[in-house]
Formats: structure tokens, sequence, C-alpha cells
């Protein structure tokens, strides 16, 4: 027997990702976001959401441009913590020992303790309630050369990401399945 309840935000899990921009006078920020996920294929772009009064929300509307960073649990409390502090007052890569790599398209910088980077002009800027969705066009992609399989494919064993399950971080398992694999016949 199911429940009915009031509308929320009930899908789950919700990838966590660190998303960097940068200021009009080069101070970059860095911002945890798990309102975010690909929005189109052709052209290559992702959408984050992010609430107005955040101040990487400002940053983001007036450069047009961020870096979706994917962490590891390696680097969780420094993720966690980017999503609590303002970088307003403060410089998170030195608060949290991230380390800034510079992009190829974009000015906002990379992490370099993220595996996977994607470089992202906003192509638009949707108000959608309690928060801003920002639809960041793909520009470049960087990976780590470690986490690449032989066929140059990422071998998600070899990272770990994790992701935000209504206010709780948990981690990725195994593989159980592949696109397409209930059409094959047996």
């Amino acid at each position: 027997m199911k429940l009915t309840k009031s509308p929320w935000t009930a899908l789950f899990p919700c990838p966590v990702v660190l998303v960097t921009c940068i200021d009009p006078a080069g101070k970059p920020n860095i911002i945890t976001l798990a309102w975010a996920g690909t929005v189109c294929s052709d052209p290559p772009t992702v959408g984050v959401s992010i609430r107005p009064h955040r101040y990487s929300c400002k940053l983001i509307e007036e450069t047009g441009e961020f870096v979706v960073n994917i962490p590891t649990q390696k680097i969780l409390k420094a993720a966690d913590y980017c999503g609590v502090f303002s970088g307003k007052d403060l410089d998170k890569f030195s608060e949290t020992g991230l380390t800034p790599e510079p992009a190829n398209e974009v000015k906002p910088p990379l992490i370099k303790e993220c595996p996977v980077n994607m470089e992202c002009v906003s192509t638009n800027k949707i108000p959608v309630g309690s928060h801003i969705l920002f639809l960041g066009k793909i520009v470049c992609v960087h990976v780590d050369k470690d986490i690449l399989d032989e066929k140059g494919s990422i071998d998600f064993s070899r990272i770990s990401p994790f992701v935000y399950n209504q206010g709780e971080y948990w981690d990725l398992k195994k593989k159980i399945g592949l696109h397409g694999f209930s059409s094959q016949k047996k």
C-alpha cells in the first residue's frame, strides 16, 4: 500500500557536484550542488539550480561561465564545507585545501582533486521558484587519465563518486546492467 504525500523533492539519488565560478575581479568560488544533471546531449548541456541569494548565483549571472566538477568520497568533507559556507566571506580553495587549475575555455578554474571537470558557458537562466536554473553548454571536458579504461572510457570502478539523498550523502555500489539490456534476446 502506498501513502499519498504533499508535493516535495522526492527524486533520488541526486549527483553531488562542485561548481566553480569566478567574480569579475578573478576571485574563484566553489558551491556544492545536488540540483544538477544532464539536460541535453546535442549540444552537450547540463543544468544546475542555485538559490538566488547564494553568492555563486550572482557570479554565474555576471560572468556566464562555470565548471561542473565531480567530487570523490576522498573530498567529501571539503564538498560538504563548500555547500555550507559562503564564498563571499572566505576563500573556499584555501579553507578546504582544494587545488584550482586553469580551464581551457572559461575563466572559472577546475578542481584538481575532482577526476572529471566540465567547462560550461551559460546559455539560459530560468527562474523556477526558489531556484534559478542555469543551462550550461559543455565546451570542454577534462578526465584524469588514471580513471580511464583501455578504450579511453571512464572506468567507474576506479572512482568513488557519491550522491545526495534527502539530506544524506550515500556512496554507489556496483554495475547492475547496461542501457538496452531489457531488449536483448536471450
